[in-house]
């Protein structure tokens, strides 16, 4: 676009009204209009608009430019592109676009058409939603809660249960070209290779248009009335739009055209599942939420995102298919060096049917408690690989690992590592080493520790829960090991402490390993066993090791306590948990004492 074009519609621009579509401004002058600035927080406005000299400032932030900066600035857009915004709501009609071929002009043409035609469609699902034929689409949306006013914001239709009709009234306007790429029709091959008759793609569907960034129209999502056809064969739930020259499945969020002002300045975003679930959390008041449309975040999804914010809440459905859709998106957009938070609903419900059953207001507390990342993730390395095993431990870290080595900052990979280490209950020095190689080098996978070494203290306790169930020193090692299994929780011979503390060793000791990595670790320990001879003699002193064993177990399991509550408190404290935080520090300081009197 020409300079001298620029310049027209900077002179014809009203800059009070075409700033105050995105905020609200208040007279404070002749000329001056005032308001809350959109470029960074602040309760008191210091924002202004001189309606004479065609300019913005704050007084705040000290953003400053003219109509074109603004639209730049917020839309996150180039010049020429914020030149075509503020011309179309002025109504300048644009410059008539000379093409370097015509091939550019002929698609250009083409992607006019095919904008034109879904605004069509979408206008034709709106009135048959309306018809007596659709009494069943308006009992479905009534059910799931949608109003008349969600209806008609995010233009919810139907598509009639008829092949030929929608053909009939578009082609009096479009030709046959355009409805054949438009994506909402469908032909049958022909035996010669050609296509045959056009007919509705859309039938017998309720209908939720999918717009671009700009709100115009592009593709469709449409959701079965019923699950089998006539013949008894199942009907799939959701149909969508082909990829066409307007729409790609990757690079399009849904309802992004009317939650970008508002993911802009709550300076986050919502990102939810589908369709349904992003409309039910939007029209509850939270308005910037967006929908993938059933698949994980894409890379280009995410430069789109990247636009408007980097801090992001999941919250997929908790099925399989939407924790592997959590974990691909996680990755993606750590990656990218997004902050990024999971929510996972209570009951395995979805967004949409949480809101409708427990209230905006449990949603809204959700999304406060919303999990950091890292923590979602060790929690579900905890679930998959439960074990106290070495073996079960370097699983779960092998399936962290790939999500530590894509973080981009080194320090935030090495508090990650740390932190899973400590939660997944790994003392090793040796496995704590490698962990912290492999996040600093990027690596996917430890070696498993077959032979992780046990302890000293471990070798003690092993030993004495072999002797005869009589014995006083195997009697004091069961007791205390049955009343306290968080003393060796984390500790290599876990397994092994909880297998003989629970029950008598066996005949052969060696048959009370869960696992061959434990029954390595038990015969190591027995090979340095006393002789039995002198053993009855040596039963007092076998009891004082007994005791100082358990001792040092539970000092140590005091200090690790000790140190996921300064963790713990420190997130109390960022998130202004005060009641979280009373309790967590009034544990802290009871264990803080119990550790002064060890």
């Amino acid at each position: 676009m020409s300079d001298n074009f620029a310049q027209t519609v900077k002179q014809q621009a009203d800059i009070v009204r075409i700033i105050g579509d995105y905020i609200k401004l208040r007279k404070s002058g002749a000329q001056n209009y005032t308001g809350l600035c959109p470029f960074h927080k602040e309760k008191t406005g210091s924002f202004s608009v001189n309606a004479t000299h065609n300019y913005f400032y704050c007084f705040g932030c000290h953003e400053k430019g003219d109509v074109f900066t603004f639209v730049m600035k917020l839309e996150n857009i180039s010049f020429p592109e914020a030149i075509r915004v503020v011309a179309a709501k002025c109504g300048i009609p644009l410059p008539k676009r000379e093409f370097s071929s015509p091939e550019e002009a002929r698609e250009a043409g083409t992607r006019r058409h095919l904008i034109d035609i879904h605004e069509a469609a979408t206008q034709y699902f709106e009135a048959a939603l309306k018809a007596p034929e659709a009494a069943r689409a308006r009992e479905y949306l009534t059910g799931r809660g949608v109003t008349a006013d969600t209806i008609a914001k995010f233009r919810i239709g139907y598509a009639p249960d008829d092949f030929n009709h929608m053909r009939e009234q578009l082609s009096k306007h479009f030709p046959e070209e355009i409805l054949r790429t438009s994506g909402l029709f469908s032909a049958k091959e022909q035996n010669d290779g050609g296509q045959g008759q056009l007919y509705a793609r859309f039938r017998k569907r309720i209908t939720f248009p999918i717009a671009n960034e700009q709100g115009k129209t592009i593709a469709f999502t449409a959701r079965a009335l019923d699950a089998e056809d006539e013949k008894g064969r199942p009907i799939a739930k959701y149909l969508n739009s082909p990829e066409t020259a307007l729409y790609s499945k990757g690079q399009v969020l849904f309802n992004l055209d009317k939650a970008k002002a508002d993911i802009r300045s709550l300076g986050f975003a919502l990102l939810v599942e589908g369709q349904m679930d992003c409309i039910s959390v939007y029209m509850a008041g939270i308005k910037g939420v967006l929908a993938t449309s059933g698949t994980a975040f894409t890379e280009m999804q995410i430069r789109l995102l990247s636009r408007f914010t980097k801090r992001v809440i999941v919250n997929f459905d908790p099925d399989t298919a939407g924790t592997t859709a959590t974990e691909k998106s996680i990755a993606l957009l750590t990656e990218e060096d997004f902050e990024v938070k999971i929510v996972t609903l209570e009951g395995g419900l979805d967004p949409d049917r949480y809101i409708r059953e427990q209230g905006v207001q449990q949603y809204m507390a959700a999304l406060r408690n919303a999990k950091r990342h890292s923590d979602y993730l060790i929690d579900r390395a905890r679930e998959q690989f439960p074990g106290r095993t070495s073996d079960a431990k370097v699983k779960a870290l092998n399936f962290l690992l790939p999500h530590i080595r894509r973080m981009p900052n080194r320090i935030q990979r090495d508090e990650f590592a740390a932190d899973a280490a400590q939660k997944l209950g790994i003392d090793s020095a040796i496995l704590r080493q490698e962990l912290k190689q492999a996040a600093a080098q990027r690596v996917e996978t430890v070696r498993s520790h077959t032979h992780d070494p046990a302890s000293e203290t471990e070798r003690v306790l092993l030993r004495a829960l072999v002797l005869p169930e009589t014995d006083p020193a195997r009697t004091l090692a069961a007791e205390q090991l049955a009343q306290h299994p968080e003393w060796y929780d984390n500790l290599p011979a876990a397994a092994l402490l909880e297998s003989l503390a629970n029950a008598p060793a066996p005949p052969n000791p060696l048959d009370a390993a869960p696992d061959q990595p434990s029954r390595i670790l038990l015969a190591r320990t027995l090979q340095d066993t006393e002789d039995p001879d002198t053993a009855s003699s040596n039963a007092q002193s076998m009891t004082e090791r007994v005791e100082n064993a358990l001792e040092t177990l539970k000092y140590r399991q005091l200090e690790r306590r000790q140190r996921e509550l300064r963790a713990l408190i420190a997130e109390a404290d960022r998130r202004a948990d005060h009641t979280m935080l009373t309790t967590l520090t009034a544990e802290k300081l009871q264990i803080d004492r119990k550790l002064r009197e060890q």
